[in-house]
């Protein structure tokens, strides 16, 4: 259902980038681009709103010709349209040692995501001297997945969401994809009245919540399309496009 759509004035649209804007290949399909590109020369800023780090971004953001800010590791930083850092929120050093330490006494995979690399499967020896934006578990087991997302939610210093099924993403408390985008809309002179934003997962939950118009994508987890207006079609058919087609242009 969406409420009130004809009252709705979207100035910038957010887009999720993995199972949302992306392709199964990890593509920009071509009906996703002109839309974008549409939706920019109307004057809406669209903002790519993401788990992954700058590197990993930055240049799908370019091929877009994007004019606007950049959320990158779930909000953990900001880029202004020039690439330059706005903002950082890091975690402390002793909880990333302490979810290092879950990941080997569990026996899961891993990621983590430092300010100038994401180390995957390994952690340097000395974890003290890099500054870290997010940590990443990637598990199969549903039973060790539940067990390691509760003592994850007892600390109270951890924002903890997903961006997939089957893998647990911790932020520092307080920081998330909807936090970043009401700052980028300070930035800009509007509020989160004003925007539309597109996700699939865990992650995306929160600026779908509280964007003027929230859609799910037709791939997105169950508890994503609950929270949202409206439900896109997939990844795969060029979802993003029309949700700004029928919504934004």
């Amino acid at each position: 259902m969406i409420h009130n759509i004809t009252k709705k004035e979207i100035k910038l649209i957010a887009l999720d980038m993995d199972g949302t804007l992306l392709n199964e290949d990890g593509k920009v399909t071509e009906g996703n681009r002109a839309a974008i590109k549409e939706a920019e020369e109307k004057g809406v800023k669209v903002v790519l709103s993401t788990g992954r780090a700058y590197a990993t971004c930055n240049e799908i953001a370019k091929s877009l010709a994007l004019s606007s800010y950049l959320i990158t590791v779930n909000g953990s930083e900001i880029f202004d349209p020039n690439g330059d850092l706005v903002e950082r929120n890091i975690i402390s050093h002793e909880l990333i040692e302490w979810m290092w330490n879950l990941t080997q006494k569990y026996k899961t995979g891993f990621w983590a995501t430092s300010t100038d690399k994401v180390w995957r499967g390994e952690m340097p020896e000395d974890i003290r001297s890099y500054q870290w934006l997010k940590f990443g578990f990637n598990i199969a087991e549903d039973k060790i997945r539940d067990k390691i997302f509760s003592l994850l939610k007892e600390t109270g210093k951890l924002e903890i969401s997903n961006s997939s099924p089957t893998n647990i993403e911790a932020n520092a408390l307080g920081i998330n994809k909807a936090k970043a985008i009401e700052k980028v809309c300070s930035f800009l002179g509007f509020g989160m009245e004003n925007v539309m934003a597109v996700g699939d997962s865990l992650n995306d939950i929160a600026m779908i919540k509280e964007s003027g118009l929230g859609i799910a994508m037709g791939n997105a987890q169950e508890i994503v399309k609950e929270t949202a207006d409206w439900i896109t079609d997939t990844n795969q058919n060029d979802g993003v496009a029309k949700a700004i087609r029928k919504l934004v242009l």
